[in-house]
């Protein structure tokens, strides 16, 4: 599975990044800042998934715009980058998109 052929292959190679982040975020450094008493892990992996966040966001845009895929597409985009695991299942879905 190669994700960079293409602009929608980059656009899911970014999503499975920020989600990822999410993910490290909500499962890894937030346990260690309230368990373990480690806060620096927050603000590592904090930082980081912003910097993602609003990259995705403006690839959101980039590719609304030069891909033109329903606009549906954006707003789901944008919700699921919020929900554990939901850029994971929106990739499986922008697939079909490849081509452009």
């Amino acid at each position: 599975m190669n994700l960079s052929k293409n602009k929608v292959g980059k656009f899911r190679l970014l999503g499975i990044l920020e989600g990822s982040s999410l993910l490290l975020l909500l499962f890894i450094a937030m346990p260690l800042k309230y368990w373990a008493g480690f806060p620096e892990a927050v603000t590592v992996v904090g930082s980081l998934h912003g910097a993602l966040f609003t990259v995705y966001c403006l690839g959101i845009l980039y590719i609304t715009l030069t891909v033109r895929w329903p606009f549906i597409y954006s707003i789901l985009a944008f919700i699921v980058a919020f929900i554990p695991f939901g850029n994971f299942v929106l990739d499986g879905r922008l697939k079909k998109f490849e081509t452009a």
